[in-house]
């Protein structure tokens, strides 16, 4: 399916949830409503990601050029996976909802790329480096993070 908020990019969804189910369609139409602001949504927490990576480089490391001077720069060091993984999460909290979640390759970080976690097709949930998880919550085991979209190498939340 083409994915109009990748700059309609085409991709292939993966099911953990029936597609069928109404929950997951309502989730599914509104990831690919072509008026999605979602890029935009994401963009100042994957600069804060794409700055706080830099700014741990080691000195001996060559650091890559990484430039966003302009709105919307960030997205031209990402690559945009093509698998989104389309998960419900049922703890009883807060987060609970439908997930998709897009492993993306990042010019910043090589080795463990950009994942962007979108909840109900509408609410970009989670950035950072690719652990797998649907929220920060879950992936620290931290309660106090529920809601948390990004958290730095420093370990605040924001």
């Amino acid at each position: 399916m083409i994915v109009p908020f990748l700059r309609d990019q085409a991709c292939t969804f993966v099911f953990e949830e029936s597609p069928d189910d109404p929950e997951v369609r309502s989730a599914l139409a509104a990831l690919l409503d072509p008026k999605s602001t979602l890029l935009a949504e994401a963009e100042p927490w994957v600069i804060a990601y794409c700055k706080d990576i830099l700014a741990h480089y080691p000195e001996d490391w060559e650091r890559p050029a990484v430039k966003f001077d302009e709105p919307g720069d960030i997205w031209s060091h990402v690559q945009f996976g093509s698998d989104f993984v389309v998960s419900r999460r049922a703890d009883g909290d807060d987060e609970d909802g439908i997930y998709f979640s897009l492993e993306c390759n990042c010019d910043w970080e090589p080795e463990h790329g950009l994942q962007l976690v979108i909840g109900d097709g509408r609410t970009v949930r989670k950035v950072g480096a690719f652990d797998g998880h649907l929220t920060n919550a879950d992936a620290y085991g931290d309660r106090s993070l529920v809601g948390v979209v990004y958290v730095s190498i420093g370990g605040s939340g924001a």
